[in-house]
């Protein structure tokens, strides 16, 4: 009788280019949560209305002034390229961060820019599920995913005024999520295009992005390499090469996906303007679209005064912080209670946020039967709600979180 490591050894090894364990740790559990129809309906329904909130303000945000922006903790040099409207929807692939609560979910972060947990939902998900006997939640999704990475290339190329575009998908090439994550989009695509590591591509400032045999680059699809981390990126000589890649875009010698307003979304501080705009009563939001925002967000504020002066719990969180990175957890009486390890964020402002306390869930694991804390995550493609699933780990999700496989019960709401 096989005991669960060597179950799990066994069936994770059958999935070509996939990460079971990342960082020396189990990363994909061997086990699947159980959840029913009208469950996965609700996710979905909390996904497409917080994701038109977040496209809809998207608008306000790109004709916001300088100041506003900076405030917010977007880089000065990041500001053009925020403007760019170069297609719709705003982000082609983006993932909500939702957490049930009582008889609704919800949104604690939109990841617009560069989302991971893509193949484990849109592909791995199903096959876990159907050796658990239980239906695929996300059945169709992949598909979708296909036509809306198509779709999207054929409307950034219509933007550039290519005609025939040169597609390059490119991510780290010692990373094997990212490298996979990648590669699994270009093979969804389907069309001709290649995969090329980033550190193959050279830039001529004012000229365009070439791969590694000379050949311009027209669109460059780079799913995890974050702007705020791009921006950043010197070459040996000091020269910030980042810089200039945003250049060729504002110049439209270049694409990216996802495009500029992804990155403009990425912010959290998106989400206390959502909120102020909401507690204000702006009429900007339909009385339809703050019953959404009422239903589906958190109170979100730029400082922690109103948690603390009504004795709330709260959460602090860097604008552009990813997988938990420099997050805080404060107490109703204002004072620390627990905080991710990692701090590499510190530099950035921060968002504040009501704290709602995670579900927790037993699954089976390497150490044996574990109870941990359950984040949803839900992606929007093209701005409809997509595939779903599960990241389980402590009360801050960090990249030690493991993917939690779901599954549709046969009973309808078991």
């Amino acid at each position: 009788m096989e005991n669960y490591s060597e179950k799990r050894k066994r069936f994770y090894s059958n999935i070509k280019n996939f990460w079971p364990d990342l960082y020396g740790e189990e990363y994909a559990l061997y086990d699947a949560a159980s959840i029913g129809q009208e469950e996965a309906e609700m996710i979905r329904i909390a996904t497409r209305k917080a994701g038109h909130i977040f496209f809809k303000v998207c608008e306000v945000l790109r004709n916001a002034d300088n100041q506003t922006l900076i405030e917010m903790g977007f880089p000065a040099e990041t500001l053009d390229f925020l403007r760019i409207k170069a297609m719709k929807p705003e982000s082609v692939i983006a993932r909500l961060d939702l957490i049930k609560s009582k008889n609704t979910y919800k949104c604690i972060e939109i990841n617009s820019d560069t989302p991971t947990f893509i193949k484990e939902l849109f592909y791995v998900n199903r096959m876990v599920a159907a050796d658990f006997g239980l239906g695929d939640p996300n059945a169709g999704m992949e598909s979708h995913l296909a036509l809306s990475i198509r779709k999207s290339i054929a409307d950034t190329a219509d933007w550039l005024g290519e005609i025939e575009p040169y597609v390059v998908y490119t991510a780290h090439d010692d990373n094997i999520e990212d490298k996979n994550t990648v590669l699994y989009l270009r093979e969804l695509y389907g069309l001709p295009s290649r995969f090329v590591p980033l550190h193959l591509l050279r830039i001529e400032p004012g000229v365009g992005l070439f791969d590694e045999k000379g050949r311009k680059v027209d669109i460059l699809y780079r799913q995890t390499f974050p702007i705020e981390s791009m921006i950043l990126d010197e070459n040996g000589a000091g020269n910030k090469i980042g810089l200039w890649l945003l250049q060729l875009v504002r110049d439209k010698k270049l694409a990216l996906l996802n495009p500029p307003s992804a990155f403009l979304l990425q912010n959290k501080a998106v989400q206390a303007v959502i909120w102020g705009l909401h507690e204000n009563g702006d009429p900007f939001f339909s009385e339809e679209e703050h019953s959404w925002i009422e239903r589906y967000f958190l109170p979100t504020y730029l400082e922690p005064v109103p948690f603390i002066k009504k004795k709330i719990q709260y959460v602090k969180k860097p604008v552009f912080g990813r997988e938990g990175d420099t997050v805080q957890i404060f107490g109703s009486d204002g004072k620390l209670l627990i905080e991710e390890v990692h701090k590499t964020y510190t530099d950035v402002p921060s968002i504040y946020q009501e704290c709602v306390q995670l579900p927790r869930a037993v699954y089976l694991s390497e150490k044996g039967k574990q109870e941990g804390h359950i984040l949803t995550g839900s992606f929007l493609v093209n701005g409809m709600p997509s595939a779903f699933g599960f990241r389980a780990g402590g009360e801050i999700t960090n990249n030690l979180s493991c993917f939690l496989p779901v599954g549709l019960s046969k009973e309808r709401g078991g």
